[in-house]
């Protein structure tokens, strides 16, 4: 692994392209997992064997700038890819681990080329059927077609975001993404929750318990 620079802008580690050659492999990633509103979503990226591209990396590494940037190339140049989601009233009937690796499971349903191989961020997964896999603590940052899930996951889920953020824009999810931030605490205190908040998670399990499920549109 090494780091490169040009100019003031920051290259990232070398990022490895399979984990056995001859196979094909998916990548897959989750994004939304932390956060007190929305759904988590998850995708399953197939490269070509000689993809490389300088800003590639864990998206959580990647400004956003660059991940938008980087969507399109990914979505282009991929073998095969797919996004899927897991909505906030599932994750609150099923427990967000669950919800996580429901949506993988999904992304990968819905690939049009079939792997050989899952590799997967994390340390845990519930085996896909036919499909054996792999998986990699910080993969998001170890491995190319698992970095470009991770991409993929963040840009869809912040684009899906945006668009909530237009029925709910008290909340500032346009900025936070429906994150635990101060600003969107805050705003749960002022206003109560949203339809799409997460009732079992933090401050949200709070106003849940008291029946402020429902917050008044600006």
């Amino acid at each position: 692994m090494f780091w490169r620079r040009r100019g003031r802008k920051k290259y990232f580690p070398m990022l490895k392209r399979f984990f056995k050659k001859g196979l094909i492999e998916a990548g897959c990633d989750e994004a939304g997992r932390g956060c007190l509103a929305g759904p988590v979503f998850a995708a399953s990226v197939i490269l070509p064997s000689g993809f490389r591209h300088s800003l590639l990396n864990d998206s959580k590494q990647v400004v956003e700038e660059d991940r938008n940037k980087l969507r399109p190339i990914i979505e282009r140049k991929a073998v095969a890819w797919a996004v899927a989601m897991v909505d906030h009233a599932e994750i609150d009937r099923i427990n967000i681990l669950k919800a996580s690796f429901k949506a993988m499971h999904l992304a990968v349903d819905q690939l049009q080329t079939r792997p050989d191989l899952l590799l997967i961020d994390g340390h845990i997964f519930p085996p896909y059927f036919g499909i054996i896999h792999q998986c990699v603590i910080q993969g998001d940052a170890i491995y190319t077609a698992i970095a470009a899930a991770s991409i993929l996951a963040k840009t869809h889920r912040d684009e899906y975001m945006q668009r909530l953020h237009l029925e709910y824009p008290q909340y500032g999810w346009n900025e936070n993404k429906g994150y635990g931030t101060l600003y969107h605490r805050q705003k749960i205190n002022e206003n109560g929750l949203s339809p799409y908040h997460r009732k079992t998670f933090g401050i949200c399990n709070e106003f849940s318990d008291e029946g402020v499920t429902v917050s008044i549109r600006n």
